[in-house]
């Protein structure tokens, strides 16, 4: 089973923005600042700090497969990096209103 892209992770977060699928906040980590959420059965883990979405930890698809953070990549890898600037400030209204 192949890991889950970046930008497969990102198109979630669009469907989200748009008001395709349905975010939904699942719980509230154990780290401060860290969101879990659900858009259709994709389960998310966030860095978000009520105001700003900074980034998006981990995904896992319902087939299983999953995506994760390497801090250790260049600019771009961050599904949240690729948003527009206008998805993005829907996806933190979104999550703002989650919380």
């Amino acid at each position: 089973m192949s890991p889950l892209s970046t930008r497969e992770v990102c198109q979630r977060l669009r469907d989200a923005a748009l008001g395709v699928c349905v975010l939904r906040r699942i719980a509230q980590e154990s780290g401060a600042g860290q969101m879990s959420v659900e858009i259709d059965g994709w389960h998310l883990s966030l860095d978000f700090d009520s105001q700003r979405l900074h980034h998006c930890l981990q995904c896992r698809c319902p087939e299983g497969r999953v995506w994760t953070l390497d801090t250790t990549q260049r600019f771009g890898t961050d599904p949240v990096s690729l948003l527009s600037t206008w998805e993005l400030a829907q996806i933190e209204r979104l999550l703002a209103r989650a919380d």
